[in-house]
């Protein structure tokens, strides 16, 4: 199969890469912000380039030369840190004076130090108590997409690729998420609330990394084609690995040894321009 050295930079015309352009004899004065060179699969990019590039805040990667829609049918995403700038459970804790012990669970479980579904059901837990507008309070008011998100959704609607979520996060969020962007489905786990106010309890199983990895893979056998995966934490990499293709997001430096390509730099919009 043919393969392409990506990079990508919002402004090359601005970026020192003078190695870069002499290895690959690429014009002094390059256009646009992803340039594509054919290469071998084995192709092995000299470490002064790499360091280069890397200095010079650019995205890059060999990858299969494929096909937006053509050959990529499906992206599964994770939500908090990857399709949204926030980790909803921290923001949710900070209405109880405690995002700052929720925050460092939180980390520890995404740098894979914590067993994801124990951890989870402990945050869980200090949040008994708050009401359920707290939920509306983080959706309302401290909630963003990630730079790059509302093209990257734009993209997958006029290319017909599907796009699932799926997160370690809440069905308050991911629901909404699905209204607001029209993306095909979405799965997270659901808070206990009752009479208005959170138990501090979750209901019925929790999304944790083997059940990403198991949507994947069902969504993948239904549609077809080339499988794309996104994530950021450590319960994302089995879903990364289950993917014909696993993208690190601004990611924990274990879930970047075990990805495919890693979008250190660029937001979103990055995954749709490594491919044609």
């Amino acid at each position: 199969m043919t393969h392409v050295f990506v990079m990508q930079h919002a402004h090359f015309a601005q970026a020192d890469l003078r190695a870069t352009k002499q290895f690959f004899s690429l014009p002094e004065n390059g256009a646009g912000d992803v340039w594509r060179v054919p290469v071998p699969s084995d192709f092995s990019l000299p470490e002064n380039v790499a360091a280069e590039l890397t200095a010079a805040q650019c995205d890059f990667a060999v990858l299969p030369d494929w096909a937006f829609g053509d050959d990529v049918k499906l992206i599964v995403s994770d939500m908090d840190s990857t399709l949204i700038t926030i980790e909803c459970i921290d923001e949710i804790a900070a209405q109880a004076g405690l995002k700052n012990q929720v925050a460092e669970i939180t980390e520890r479980a995404m740098r894979g130090e914590l067993d994801f579904e124990q951890s989870l059901r402990n945050r869980v837990a200090l949040l008994a108590g708050l009401p359920e507008s707290a939920l509306q309070q983080v959706y309302d008011n401290t909630l963003t997409l990630s730079d790059g998100a509302a093209y990257l959704l734009r993209e997958c609607h006029e290319k017909g690729v599907a796009f699932v979520l799926v997160s370690g996060g809440f069905t308050f969020f991911t629901e909404k998420l699905k209204t607001r962007l029209g993306f095909q489905a979405a799965f997270a786990n659901e808070l206990e609330i009752e009479n208005g106010v959170l138990t501090g309890r979750v209901l019925g199983d929790v999304i944790d990394a083997q059940a990403k990895a198991r949507i994947l893979q069902q969504f993948h056998a239904k549609i077809g084609g080339k499988a794309v995966a996104i994530g950021d934490g450590a319960n994302d990499i089995p879903m990364l690995q289950a993917a014909d293709l696993g993208v690190a997001f601004h990611a924990k430096a274990k879930t970047r040894q075990a990805a495919d390509v890693c979008i250190n730099f660029g937001g979103l919009d990055a995954l749709r321009k490594w491919f044609r």
